[in-house]
């Protein structure tokens, strides 16, 4: 399989309306497949481009230090398969290098399912230094980004007021404007993750004002149930009070 003929396969598994991705089916921890870092490592540097991807590939299911620098040198790769799955491997083996490494790739890379690829690592890499980056993605990138940028904010973790002061706004604006149901129900999802670390302030009212709107009035039923998910694991008062109304008006 070529090039060409790799992409269009990832183009056809990963549509820009469906969540999944290929490597998401890759069997983690006690049941993946027993690879020898000691023989991958040196298949990053190979000329054959499949040893490449099989080698990146591997350190998807292996936590290996060793591999870091080469994984990075991987994101610069003619190949955009190399660097998808270079990409993945970073977000498996996160560091601050990585990061780095990932937000310039982010910023720079050409093509679609590389910038997809490193959205999800940076989510997993849990740095707060790439909020910018992904609400940069999140207003301004072709859908199959923005629908992983918006859930890798989510995933972040801990991270600083002033970081989420970035990311909420852009996750609302998002939630109530993107014309792709699945990005917007991510957006729900991530602001009720990072609301959990809020005390009652604007930002926070601001949030549940459009979780409530989101609820009551998108026109996709995913996204209004990912919006009362994210009010109910909240335990909002207003908005519980919301959900409850309209639900009794329903039976």
């Amino acid at each position: 399989m070529d090039d060409i003929d790799a992409l269009n396969v990832l183009d056809a598994e990963v549509g820009f309306d469906a969540p999944i991705d290929p490597l998401d089916d890759i069997p983690l921890e006690d049941e993946a497949p027993r690879y020898n870092p000691d023989q991958m490592l040196p298949l990053l540097l190979s000329e054959n481009l499949q040893q490449r991807m099989l080698a990146a590939r591997a350190f998807y299911k292996i936590q290996e230090p060793r591999a870091i620098p080469r994984l990075i040198e991987l994101l610069k790769d003619d190949s955009p398969l190399v660097r998808v799955n270079a990409a993945y491997a970073l977000g498996r083996n996160p560091s601050e290098t990585a990061v780095d490494a990932l937000i310039e790739q982010l910023q720079s890379d050409s093509h679609g399912y590389v910038r997809k690829a490193v959205v999800w690592a940076l989510g997993n890499c849990q740095n707060e230094k790439a909020v910018a980056p992904l609400v940069n993605s999140i207003e301004n990138d072709m859908s199959v980004v923005r629908l992983w940028a918006a859930s890798a904010l989510g995933q972040m973790g801990k991270i600083s007021f002033d970081a989420i002061l970035k990311a909420i706004p852009a996750l609302v604006k998002t939630m109530r404007n993107d014309p792709i149901a699945i990005v917007r129900s991510n957006c729900a999802w991530s602001i009720g993750e990072l609301c959990k670390d809020l005390t009652y302030n604007v930002v926070y009212a601001t949030a549940i004002d459009a979780l409530i709107e989101t609820f009551v009035d998108d026109e996709d039923l995913g996204v209004r149930d990912d919006a009362r998910a994210s009010i109910l694991n909240l335990g909002d008062a207003r908005g519980l009070q919301v959900i409850e109304e309209l639900e009794q008006e329903d039976f």
